[in-house]
């Protein structure tokens, strides 16, 4: 499950921006595009050029969900870990701090770029 309000780390998986739920370009703002997208069994995480996107789906149908944001220029401070040398099962973290106190730890499994996802951080808070 995703939920910002727990601090949780999550188990993520590359996906295709194909797979992403389209429902959640219902709340693009102009310009806003996929950069990144991941998923858990049911929940995605999508990484947009303006913010970090959570899609908790919830219920027995998944009919209902919760959508949270977490926008790039509240970013305090954030690092990313990568994936160890011929690990079995290979996994990198990324983990976030906004000025409010507030934190998000995220965990990648399989062959996924973080440094990618840092530098595209990196180019939204330092601009």
């Amino acid at each position: 499950m995703i939920n910002f309000n727990k601090n949780s780390v999550f188990h993520l998986k590359p996906i295709d921006e194909s797979e992403v739920r389209q429902d959640v370009k219902e709340l693009f703002v102009d310009g806003e595009q996929i950069i990144e997208s991941f998923k858990t069994v049911r929940d995605q995480l999508i990484f947009t050029n303006k913010r970090i996107i959570a899609i908790d789906v919830q219920g027995i149908t998944g009919k209902r969900k919760s959508y949270s944001t977490l926008p790039y220029t509240t970013i305090q401070f954030f690092e990313v870990q990568t994936q160890g040398f011929a690990e079995i099962f290979p996994d990198s973290e990324l983990f976030i701090q906004y000025a409010n106190g507030f934190t998000a730890q995220f965990e990648f499994k399989g062959n996924v770029d973080i440094r990618k996802i840092g530098k595209m951080i990196s180019s939204f808070i330092l601009d």
